[in-house]
């Protein structure tokens, strides 16, 4: 059985049976049980087109789910209409797809969950596995997000800048259990680009493909973190590296630079220094200056303070805090590892304690308790 031809197929028999009229929650739960009919059938009869197989057994699935509710009694004339079984319609919808699960009235989490159950083929299980939740949970979160966006006209044109922030929430939580989220938005953003070519699209897989390729070399084997300067880059996936870089550059091509472009070249930059002492921090820094132009974000900023401190001096880094609110998610550590390299061990320590306190999972916290055990033990008081 291949899993990833299956789930590939997803987002194309959903659309259609959308677009024959089928009510989106209803829809989607066909296709649902139209896989699980897949995984039992297919090992030991495999269907010539797997696409049509199962439009064929999904749209009946619905329509036996509808004949069995009373309530929509009326939706039966869909019946008469019955397409014969046959070749799938090349027509495809998997854009409006994206476009739906990332409607604007979904919270970011709900629009996450329906795009990979709905999009990405996933099951409310290995979802709930994912983000370490229960299936119930996921569940009503999932079934809430299905009845919103029943609500909403397929043929309405969406807002990409929406769908490749979703993708990108789904690339950042990383993996759990038996669903790899990073690789997964990898393979949805790659669809994505196949149905609509735009610079930012290319700009986010070529981002996610730089990143990804580091993966390996992120932990030791203990568990714990490894900071990008002391990663193994021997480690790195130098085919990801190029291929990240190839896609970026055909982007960047076009003229229309965006922030997925911008973070991208930043990461391509990382990627190309064949140590972390020859990093071309002052481009770095540039590229940053764009991307703050373009995001006006204060997590920007304060990456772009890292950025000055490694190519002006730890002191150039600090004034570029200066104006931040130092409530930001990271904003104690930044600083922790700027005082440090200024020479300031006691400010630097207790920083470092700080955004342990602050730390957003197990990992980050253990890797900030360490550096400030680390100081401590050198005398700082």
């Amino acid at each position: 059985m291949d899993e990833i031809l299956l789930r590939s197929l997803t987002p194309g028999v959903l659309g259609i049976l959308v677009r024959r009229g089928a009510d989106f929650a209803a829809a989607e739960d066909a296709v649902q049980d139209a896989m699980v009919e897949a995984v039992r059938v297919w090992p030991a009869d495999p269907p010539r087109d797997p696409k049509g197989w199962l439009v064929t057994v999904a749209w009946r699935r619905y329509l036996d789910a509808t004949r069995a509710d009373v309530a929509r009694r009326r939706r039966e004339g869909l019946a008469d209409g019955e397409p014969a079984p046959g070749p799938a319609s090349a027509v495809d919808d998997t854009l409006q797809l994206y476009f739906l699960c990332a409607h604007p009235s979904l919270t970011p989490s709900s629009a996450v969950a329906l795009t990979l159950r709905a999009v990405g083929g996933l099951t409310t299980r290995q979802i709930a596995r994912a983000y370490l939740v229960p299936e119930a949970t996921m569940a009503q979160r999932i079934s809430r997000a299905k009845r919103t966006v029943s609500r909403v006209r397929f043929t309405r044109s969406g807002d990409v800048v929406t769908v490749l922030r979703v993708l990108y929430l789904v690339f950042n939580e990383g993996y759990s259990g038996d669903v790899d989220l990073a690789a997964e938005a990898i393979r949805l953003t790659r669809q994505l680009a196949a149905s609509i070519d735009h610079p930012e699209v290319a700009g986010l897989l070529a981002l996610m493909l730089l990143h990804h390729a580091r993966h390996a070399s992120r932990t030791a084997s203990d568990g714990s973190l490894v900071p990008l300067a002391e990663q193994d880059r021997g480690r790195w996936d130098t085919e990801s590296i190029a291929e990240g870089v190839e896609i970026l550059q055909r982007a960047l091509a076009r003229d229309r630079l965006g922030e997925y472009q911008a973070q991208a070249a930043i990461a391509a930059l990382h990627a190309d220094a064949p140590t972390a002492g020859e990093t071309d921090w002052v481009q770095i820094v540039e590229w940053y200056d764009e991307l703050a132009r373009l995001t006006d974000s204060p997590v920007v900023r304060l990456n772009r303070a890292v950025a000055v401190g490694e190519a002006d001096g730890p002191r150039a880094g600090l004034a570029a805090l200066v104006g931040l609110d130092d409530s930001l998610p990271r904003y104690a550590a930044v600083s922790a590892y700027l005082h440090e390299r200024d020479g300031d061990l006691t400010a630097a320590a207790r920083l470092y304690a700080e955004a342990a306190r602050q730390a957003l999972n197990l990992a980050e916290r253990d890797h900030l308790t360490r550096q400030a055990a680390r100081l401590h033990a050198r005398g700082c008081h």
